[in-house]
């Protein structure tokens, strides 16, 4: 799997750069392969983007030449498009009859194909291959005539997640899809709006937590005032919004779709427990995403919990790496075994995810030759089965080994001597929400958007 990406704004500061370079800091672990920052003083758009961390990114020359009073920022993964064109990069940054315009998207957008073909039909010119220029070729190319109307008119032909920060000379503007996939909050620092996919973005520069950017609203602010909207046909749309956020992606210090990240996850490993006890003498987290469930299994069943692999923080995250071959590396580079903690012992493993199978191996096998007597994995969400097409590149479903293999065939391949996972029913039950309010479709394949056989067939080709 892929993780997708980070959005940071924040409209009317005196340090707009600053703020924002700080607010990608703390999303940095939504995207790890490039960065950007566009901020404006209201006359003009400058930029900064490039492959590689935040810290490697920007220095402080960089943020000094940023001037302005109104800038977003983004942090990316690629979900759709090459990851190796600076093309790619974003904020998309372009110049137009009316003036200039920059833009961060995090999520996919199903019908890309469809709209990039019809654009190039009228003689569009694309410079990268992500989905993200689509939407600014709409806007641009729209024959209605005010700034917002142009959006709209864009916005209205888009299918699929889309969490937004648009910006012009003078305007700041924040979307999110109709359909709520993918997290987008609105903050306030000093009087100033502010918009991060995740609260953790506020907390580092100080921010209040004000609520979320609603499923299909747009928030524009221009003059320093701020007026809100509805896109059109928004009402009609299913609220899906995405689950895995809680399983994996967001930190735990976040609160998204109104609800905190570090007591949904606990409780997701409390229902575990409950679902699938299992005799043993410790419990033990696949550092960091475990962490949390891990507490939840080891206070609702009474088992002591303890830190039996410990992970090198200066290793990226494995699971979003873009090859297979570097993947197999992280897993040895990144964790490592507490032998004298773990021989002799029966050991319950909390993970959040099984994807292909590979590093949960990897993981039974070396704490087997760390002394460990038996090795229980437990999985804090339900088996991974379909792909997802709405943000977070998934291998295809026949790479998933939840789509083939029932529990004890993945629990053989990955030699572990029990294998159990949380119920889809009371993995949303812990999520304190309903089956209508979120995005399961990885899990079961109920894809609230009709995906197109031509993205399924293009995701296969990646």
């Amino acid at each position: 799997m892929k993780e997708y990406c980070g959005v940071f704004g924040i409209y009317n500061s005196p340090n707009a750069a600053y703020f924002t370079y700080l607010g990608l800091y703390a999303l940095q672990h939504r995207g790890q392969e490039s960065a950007g920052i566009a901020v404006t003083d209201g006359k003009r758009i400058t930029y900064h983007r490039d492959f590689g961390l935040v810290s490697s990114v920007f220095s402080s020359e960089h943020l000094d030449r940023l001037t302005g009073h109104t800038a977003i920022g983004h942090n990316r993964y690629s979900t759709s498009g090459a990851s190796d064109s600076p093309d790619n990069i974003q904020p998309i940054v372009v110049s137009y009859k009316h003036g200039q315009m920059a833009i961060a998207h995090n999520g996919n957008l199903v019908n890309a194909l469809e709209l990039r073909e019809k654009l190039e039909e009228e003689g569009s010119i694309f410079r990268g291959t992500s989905d993200s220029e689509v939407i600014v070729h709409l806007i641009v190319k729209s024959r209605k005539k005010r700034f917002l109307e142009k959006l709209m008119d864009a916005l209205s032909q888009l299918k699929g997640a889309y969490s937004l920060l648009v910006m012009t000379n003078k305007k700041l503007i924040a979307i999110r899809d109709p359909w709520g996939f993918r997290p987008l909050c609105m903050g306030e620092l000093n009087g100033s709006p502010v918009f991060a996919s995740e609260t953790c973005a506020f907390d580092l520069i100080g921010a209040k937590y004000v609520r979320d950017v609603e499923p299909g609203e747009v928030v524009m602010i221009e003059k320093g005032e701020m007026k809100s909207f509805r896109i059109p046909g928004s009402e009609s749309a299913r609220r899906s919004q995405c689950i895995f956020e809680f399983v994996y992606f967001a930190r735990p210090d976040s609160q998204i779709f109104g609800r905190s990240v570090y007591q949904v996850r606990k409780e997701f490993g409390r229902r575990l427990a409950r679902e699938n006890p299992v005799e043993a003498d410790i419990v033990i987290p696949v550092p960091d995403s475990g962490v949390v469930p891990a507490l939840g299994y080891s206070q609702e069943s009474g088992i002591p919990f303890e830190l039996g692999l410990i992970r090198n923080h200066y290793v990226g995250r494995t699971f979003i790496k873009p090859q297979q071959k570097m993947r197999d590396i992280g897993v040895k580079v990144k964790l490592n075994p507490v032998p004298g903690l773990l021989k002799g012992k029966r050991v319950v493993v909390i993970d959040d995810s099984i994807v292909r199978g590979t590093t949960s191996r990897k993981i039974v096998r070396m704490l087997r030759e760390a002394g460990a007597k038996e090795v229980h994995m437990r999985i804090s969400s339900p088996p991974t089965k379909w792909p997802c097409y709405f943000g977070i590149d998934t291998p295809t479903r026949e790479q998933l080994i939840a789509s083939s293999n029932t529990v004890d065939e993945i629990c053989s391949y990955i030699e572990a001597d029990s294998l159990g996972y949380l119920s889809l029913e009371g993995m949303i039950e812990a999520a304190k929400g309903s089956k209508c309010e979120f995005c399961t479709a990885c899990f079961d394949g109920d894809y609230p958007i009709e995906v197109p056989d031509s993205i399924v067939e293009q995701a296969k080709k990646e």
